[in-house]
């Protein structure tokens, strides 16, 4: 007896993903921001490409570089809210209002993705497809974070 079928187990599994970066969002914005902690978290998810050994998760090029190129449009909103400040000798993200709005409009665009294309990949290749639109998300968004704070911070040093 299934409880849940595949595609409710991945909304539900997507659903926590997302609590949960919202939580950790909530913390690291107490904390100052470096350049270590701008680069580390692409760096670490790269290490998923390693699912692509598998040729359960191929597909074609042309769908890997549409999900790359999609997730390169929804940076965008996350580059254009992602600003620093400087409180004291620190430098830290300030907090968006509208961050959270941006985070429940990917994620509603993740679900409703998810549910036009479920039965045109395995749950592999969609996984696959998913982790390269994150990726080309997350990279431009955290590359244009460091360019920022680089600007912020030679600024400062110059004043």
């Amino acid at each position: 007896m299934q409880i849940l079928s595949s595609t409710s187990l991945g909304m539900l599994v997507t659903l926590l993903m997302a609590t949960m970066v919202i939580l950790v969002r909530m913390r690291s914005a107490k904390k100052p921001v470096s350049t270590r902690s701008i680069i580390l978290p692409p760096v670490f998810m790269s290490t998923g490409f390693a699912m692509f050994h598998f040729p359960e998760t191929a597909t074609p090029l042309s769908y890997d570089l549409i999900a790359f190129f999609a997730g390169l449009l929804l940076s965008i909103p996350l580059i254009v809210t992602s600003r620093f400040e400087i409180v004291g000798q620190d430098v830290y993200l300030k907090r968006s209002k509208a961050f959270f709005a941006i985070l429940l409009g990917l994620l509603v665009i993740r679900f409703s993705i998810k549910l036009y294309v479920n039965d045109s990949f395995t749950p592999l290749q969609s996984a696959g497809l998913f982790f390269i639109l994150a990726f080309g998300m997350i990279a431009p968004w955290r590359l244009a974070m460091l360019y920022m704070y680089r600007q912020l911070v030679k600024k400062t040093a110059q004043t």
